[in-house]
């Protein structure tokens, strides 16, 4: 199972308003680029709803590539939203932490990778099962 690094959050932090183009872009066909950047953002304003209740945590391994989450990665995480099928929760499981989507399958829960070379986990088999947080973002370099 990943096991998770929490990052604290800073709340104290004042805000940090970075650039942001009033366009968009293009990832399909190209688009004539303007030299406007418009307005900015603060990611901390962007990226976290409720901050008393979310968390960093880094991932440690590969179940979750199919839905973009890699090795490596930084999870933002909210412990304030309902964790219901389909969203990605970090999940204790007999005091272990995983990383695994929410499903529902013939009326009973379970927590289903993102890679096929893991199978689902059937929250009724599973000893002591706390769902810990919903995951809101993931950060990860190019």
């Amino acid at each position: 199972m990943p096991e998770f690094s929490p990052v604290p959050l800073r709340l104290e932090r004042p805000a940090l308003r970075l650039p942001l183009a009033s366009e968009t872009v293009a990832a399909g066909f190209p688009s004539p680029a303007d030299d406007y950047i418009d307005v900015g953002i603060d990611l901390n304003e962007a990226l976290i709803r409720h901050p008393s209740s979310t968390f960093f945590l880094r991932v440690s391994g590969d179940s979750m590539t199919g839905a973009g989450i890699h090795h490596g990665d930084l999870l933002v995480v909210d412990r304030s939203l309902e964790p219901r099928p389909p969203r990605i929760v970090v999940a204790v499981l007999d005091g272990a932490f995983t990383l695994k989507r929410l499903a529902r399958q013939r009326g009973q829960l379970l927590l289903e990778a993102a890679n096929p070379a893991y199978p689902p986990l059937e929250l009724r088999h599973c000893g002591d099962v706390q769902i810990w947080g919903v995951a809101i973002h993931v950060i990860h370099p190019l």
